[in-house]
């Protein structure tokens, strides 16, 4: 039977509010497991909300580096995503084929390329992220105000963390 924090991810019932954490839970150790389960099924989640284009993780997630970072060579987006170059060049001739992403002579070596969003590429990212915003905002709307504060300081302690 699933548990409590999977029903509640996946019911448009409002959430139950949890009973205030025992020291035990509040043990660095027990806190991590905890957090890594409840990340890792909010990402899950969140990352089903796709825009039309309905792309693979790893390609919407080369959209979103382009439309942060701007026009970037393969081999940087390899790098930022912690793959192959080859496996980048087979994701970007993709993109490029979908008409999401677009290849032009690198300004300083020409043998190298850069890519950049096509307007089609940059509508997909809008759209992937206001559905995923769309989506979040309706779980947070059944939050009570209290909870949406607990939920407000924890997303300042989440950034600290990943910044360190």
């Amino acid at each position: 039977m699933p548990d409590l924090a999977v029903r509640a991810a996946t019911s448009s019932a409002p959430p139950v509010t949890p009973a205030p954490p025992t020291a035990k839970q509040c043990r660095p150790a027990d806190l991590a497991a905890d957090l890594r389960t409840g990340i890792f099924r909010s990402a899950r989640r969140l990352r089903a909300e796709r825009g039309s284009a309905d792309l693979p993780d790893h390609q919407y997630s080369v959209l979103g580096w382009l439309n942060i970072n701007g026009p970037l060579t393969p081999g940087m987006l390899a790098e930022m995503q912690h793959v192959q170059p080859p496996s980048m060049t087979r994701t970007v001739n993709t993109l490029v084929e979908l008409g999401l992403a677009q290849k032009a002579e690198h300004p300083t070596d020409g043998r190298q390329v850069v890519v950049s969003l096509t307007d089609a590429g940059l509508r997909e990212v809008k759209e992937t992220l206001r559905r995923r915003d769309t989506w979040l905002t309706g779980r947070l709307a059944q939050l009570t105000p209290g909870e949406r504060a607990t939920l407000a300081a924890a997303a300042q302690l989440m950034r600290g963390i990943a910044a360190s």
